[in-house]
């Protein structure tokens, strides 16, 4: 018997990004939202997949965030939870190796104390369980600032053109860039996008997955997994275009 069988549509799957699709980026959830959420998982299961590791989706969606979800896929899905309990994790430093690791590490380094900014603030790289996020700017920025520098981002494509410079450096690492959020970008093993939860729910029996993305355009974090044939995918620009879908799609 499915885990899900008291559910509307016990096979059906909702996947959601985290920043600007059930939260504003970086912010928390509104009532709004966790309520329509609460609402859809009496229809069916839900889940959410992100870069970041729980402890900042937590931040954002609640401490109990592992009791309101069916599925928690922080990381990528390299730390999962699968109603309240854990799942085996992978890491990416064991996948890569310090020495591989360490010269990717001090190129990134070198190359960003070497470019025009117009305000640094800190936490420039930061080291995951399954992958390392890179901000130009810094992770330590205010909101307002973050929203300042995605402007200035957008007009001279300083992630781009880094992710270029890393691609030309490392080849043959076999590692993705993508761009996400509105000051960073992920490096990680190529498969272990947003895609690599599909593989931990292949065996739960659901025939229809529903992807909810802001990010869902080429080189966006959330285009692997929005463009999968194993999913639906739905664009959206912000936690209220996501409302609105749901409610269309389950009659809420």
């Amino acid at each position: 018997m499915s885990s899900f069988a008291d559910r509307e549509f016990p096979k059906t799957l909702c996947l959601f990004d985290v920043d600007g699709t059930l939260t504003p980026a970086r912010l928390t959830v509104s009532p709004e939202m966790e309520k329509t959420l609460a609402d859809v998982r009496k229809k069916c299961a839900i889940g959410f997949v992100g870069g970041s590791d729980l402890k900042k989706q937590q931040e954002q969606l609640g401490d109990d965030v592992v009791d309101h979800f069916d599925f928690c896929f922080s990381e990528n899905g390299l730390t999962a939870y699968r109603l309240g309990k854990k799942l085996p994790s992978n890491s990416f430093i064991e996948w890569l190796g310090e020495d591989k690791y360490n010269r990717l590490a001090k190129f990134m380094l070198k190359y960003l104390s070497e470019i025009d900014l117009p305000f640094r603030r800190g936490t420039f790289i930061e080291f995951r369980k399954g992958l390392v996020n890179v901000s130009p700017v810094g992770r330590n920025v205010s909101t307002e600032e973050r929203n300042e520098y995605e402007k200035y981002d957008l007009k001279n494509k300083v992630r781009e053109k880094m992710v270029e410079a890393l691609r030309k450096e490392f080849p043959d690492l076999g590692l993705t860039y993508s761009i996400g959020g509105q000051i960073s970008f992920d490096v990680f093993p190529t498969g272990w996008d947003k895609t690599y939860c599909l593989d931990l729910i292949k065996d739960e029996g659901f025939d229809t997955i529903h992807f909810f993305g802001d990010k869902a355009y080429k080189g966006g974090n959330d285009w692997e997994i929005y463009t999968d044939k194993r999913t639906i995918g739905h664009s959206v620009k912000t936690p209220e275009d996501t409302i609105k879908i749901l409610k269309d799609l389950f009659k809420l």
